[in-house]
């Protein structure tokens, strides 16, 4: 049997959290390879960033193809159709959802990736040159396997370990709602981890805070905006873990976005190093160069300008939240970045200044030798003055 292939008929298939499990475990795999290549990878980089040493830096590549192909041919391959296959029946019988849709068409993708690599896996290539450039057209698959197959893998072990019970009562949940939103007005609602249901719904776990007495309460919705009530309450986090719905994968700011798939960086100068320039400089055109290089725009822009990059991604972010606190903290951080853009252009333009001025710092600014004069071998060293001992008296 080929790697690629599926595991002979005497051999039963896992259940579905075995096959979610493997999944998993494939991404913790690719993880490993990942962060052995990046680290392989910036030994063939200077300082800047860029690749100096191609043929390592290719050798470290075809490594990393060469392992996720083995990784996901002994622990994936036998049981992707498999976990796809548990992934769709679960999606089938999911409410309806905003996001059923992009799950489905993530599971189709996974299922032609998982068809390209057992195709190669099945046909493998004969030759040394063959063979990388086989491993280096299935790392894209391998990659989208690594990145999105924990939402097969969900899927197949949803509601696994659930122990339902049944909801409270119409009354006793508005009780324990009032009760918590009193609380939140005392700041002695605590909020503790978040996630999303199936279904589409936030919930949010807080420990209600009553008389120095805490317990555990599930709030369904946003805890910032009106409407939100609570669905249960637990002596602790276990025990809510046991009987709330599932956590399904968090949402992603850019759909075109691979954690095991990244761009290279572009070459970059670090603050530190602008600032050394600075500090060892002696003409005013040296200083202002450095302030030029950390308001620099474009392919390789400067430290203010990723830094109003950073700025403006986070507000993103924190927009896509969808939540009350989410959407005045992409506001904060929308004005934050008006004003780094405001204080880079002031920072250009004092650079232009500064090299305008033709000038370099006056000599009695002298340096200070930071290795003193050390006597020859050959001469004796002088006498150190007597030691004299001071008696003092009470």
């Amino acid at each position: 049997m080929t790697p690629g292939s599926g595991p002979a008929p005497e051999s039963p298939l896992p259940v579905a959290p075995d096959l979610a499990t493997r999944a998993r475990d494939f991404r913790l795999r690719m993880a490993v390879i990942a962060r052995e290549t990046e680290v392989a990878l910036d030994m063939t980089r200077d300082r800047y960033g860029r690749t100096v040493h191609e043929g390592a830096a290719a050798a470290a590549l075809a490594h990393r193809d060469k392992s996720a192909v083995e990784a996901y041919a002994t622990h994936l391959a036998p049981y992707a159709d498999a976990l796809l296959d548990a992934a769709r029946r679960a999606l089938d019988e999911l409410p309806p959802a905003r996001h059923l849709a992009g799950w489905r068409t993530v599971l189709d993708g996974l299922a032609v990736s998982a068809a390209e690599i057992r195709r190669a896996l099945d046909r493998p290539a004969a030759t040394g040159s063959a063979v990388r450039t086989q491993h280096a057209a299935l790392w894209p698959h391998l990659a989208a396997w690594a990145d999105h197959g924990s939402i097969a893998a969900n899927l197949a072990d949803q509601n696994q370990h659930q122990h339902h019970k049944a909801p409270p009562t119409d009354g006793e949940q508005q009780a324990w709602t009032e009760r918590a939103q009193a609380a939140q007005q005392r700041g002695e609602l605590e909020l503790t981890e978040s996630w999303y249901a199936a279904d589409g719904q936030p919930i949010t776990l807080a420990h209600l805070i009553e008389d120095d007495d805490s317990r555990v309460v599930a709030l369904q919705g946003d805890p910032d905006a009106p409407g939100w009530q609570v669905i249960g309450h637990f002596a602790h986090e276990y025990e809510a873990g046991q009987v709330l719905p599932a956590a399904v994968p968090p949402g992603v700011l850019r759909a075109d976005v691979s954690e095991f798939n990244r761009p290279v960086p572009a070459p970059e100068v670090s603050l530190q190093e602008l600032i050394r320039d600075v500090v060892e400089a002696q003409h005013a055109g040296d200083a202002s160069n450095a302030l030029l290089g950390a308001t620099q725009r474009g392919y390789d822009a400067g430290p203010m300008i990723r830094l109003q990059e950073l700025l403006e991604t986070a507000g993103q972010f924190a927009s896509a939240l969808e939540t009350v606190q989410g959407r005045q903290i992409a506001a904060r951080l929308t004005a934050l970045g008006r004003q780094i853009d405001f204080f880079t252009r002031e920072v250009h333009d004092a650079a232009e200044d500064l090299g305008a001025t033709v000038a370099v710092l006056p000599p009695h600014r002298t340096p200070v030798l930071r290795v003193r004069p050390r006597p020859a071998v050959d001469t004796t060293p002088p006498t150190p003055p007597p030691r004299t001992t001071t008696v003092r008296h009470r």
